[in-house]
């Protein structure tokens, strides 16, 4: 990747078919391509983009272990890009995993797996998930380094300024986000806008936020409410708290839309500031206190117990 100190960054809105890999898999294929066209050189997907978030009692069926030959053929796909994408891994000790990987030029760069289940509302995960263990942080090149958030991993401050502690300068959060996945009296997407601003502009880091955008039932799984309303409003924003792209709710009809119900949100130019332009480039890497080479503190002096992460 260029270490020109900015990123051309990209969120991918997506439809997903539940519990299909194989056309979830050519629509992030399809995706990538374009992305790569476009010279992006970081893609994100939502949470559990290959496999649909509502699967209920089939996350053992769809789960997959790393070395997957999708997985393989996705991070052969991006080539000189980094793209994060979610599904549900086969973890060791028959413990499946709510992971998010990000992948480049034909390797596995990181692994997280969600550590705050939602168990809450019309919400299951601690049903059929296993919590990870660990946050951990990765080097996009010598100026950049990511974190990465599932979804509810973000609604815990403390997981945030963890995230921030070791070094992050990017902010990665996949999220399925449905408006009633916990009552009618709370809005979700009021709730995602003012949590992203609120970090960017406390911590001074650009945050790049993909949701799914669907309002398919989801009643063959028999244990999740149908019809849930993804309400998509994926975005990127800049690290003074300003939307540089929103999505709108659907996939279909806006620019940059590929691969039939498969949606990338080229974000927008600075400079411009007006959603579904030239896709963005994020500023230098600097936050108070921190020089875009320096090296972040050992997450030893913070959390010993969360010190490693075993996958890698």
């Amino acid at each position: 990747m260029p270490e020109s100190g900015k990123l051309r960054v990209a969120v991918a809105q997506i439809d997903c078919r539940l519990g299909d890999l194989e056309e979830n898999a050519a629509r992030h294929l399809r995706i990538v391509e374009f992305a790569r066209r476009e010279r992006v050189e970081v893609l994100l997907f939502p949470e559990l983009s290959l496999t649909g978030y509502a699967v209920g009692p089939r996350t053992v069926e769809i789960s997959m272990r790393r070395d997957s030959r999708i997985l393989s053929e996705l991070a052969g796909a991006s080539t000189g890009m980094v793209t994060l994408l979610g599904f549900i891994e086969e973890g060791v000790a028959a413990q499946f995993h709510n992971s998010a990987m990000a992948l480049r030029d034909g390797e596995v760069l990181f692994l997280h797996r969600k550590l705050n289940l939602a168990t809450y509302g019309n919400l299951e995960e601690g049903k059929h998930f296993a919590a990870g263990r660990y946050l951990e942080t990765f080097a996009l090149d010598s100026r950049w380094r990511a974190g990465v958030l599932i979804c509810a991993d973000s609604w815990n401050p403390a997981l945030t300024h963890l995230a921030m502690v070791h070094g992050t300068t990017l902010l990665m959060v996949p999220i399925a986000s449905a408006r009633d996945a916990v009552d009618a009296t709370f809005s979700n997407p009021q709730g995602w806008d003012l949590s992203m601003r609120f970090y960017a502009m406390i911590y001074g880091v650009p945050i790049l936020m993909a949701n799914y955008a669907t309002s398919q039932p989801s009643d063959t799984i028999e244990d999740q409410p149908a019809g849930l309303d993804f309400w998509g409003g994926s975005r990127i924003v800049d690290p003074f708290a300003r939307p540089l792209a929103v999505a709108g709710g659907s996939t279909g009809g806006g620019p940059g839309l590929r691969g039939g119900q498969a949606g990338a949100l080229p974000p927008a130019d600075p400079a411009r500031q007006q959603p579904g332009s030239d896709p963005a480039r994020t500023g230098s890497p600097q936050r108070s206190g921190r020089g875009s080479a320096g090296k972040p503190p050992s997450l030893n002096e913070y959390a010993p117990n969360m010190s490693k992460n075993p996958w890698n």
